[in-house]
């Protein structure tokens, strides 16, 4: 593999919201694959009250090369007015796995 992949971490305000924008991200070929953890409880403040919600996260799987694109597309289709967004490398793993994701992913300018 050439390129260090990352995974890319969204929560969304449920299961179709995340299905919408992993999907969107694969069809662009910004993400090789997306994995939907259908819900999550998230405990946090917002607008000073303690908040406690029912999620979904997204995982993005994609190339640090389009991790900017990836983060771009995430604000401007999420419906949150500040999404989590965290993106962490992807140090090792199934090499035969990274190298099909790296095949998968549009490089940038192509």
């Amino acid at each position: 593999m050439g390129e260090k992949a990352v995974l890319i971490m969204v929560t969304t305000g449920g299961r179709d919201d995340a299905e919408r924008l992993g999907e969107a991200l694969v069809v662009e070929r910004l993400a090789g694959c997306c994995s939907i953890v259908p819900m999550v409880h998230s405990i946090y403040y917002w607008e000073d009250q303690l908040k406690r919600e029912h999620e979904a996260l997204l995982l993005i799987k994609t190339l640090e090369s389009q991790a900017a694109a990836v983060q771009e597309f995430v604000r401007t289709h999420h419906e949150y007015e500040v999404p989590e967004i965290l993106q962490l490398p992807i140090e090792g793993g199934s090499s035969a796995y990274l190298n099909w994701l790296e095949r998968q992913v549009a490089k940038p300018g192509q």
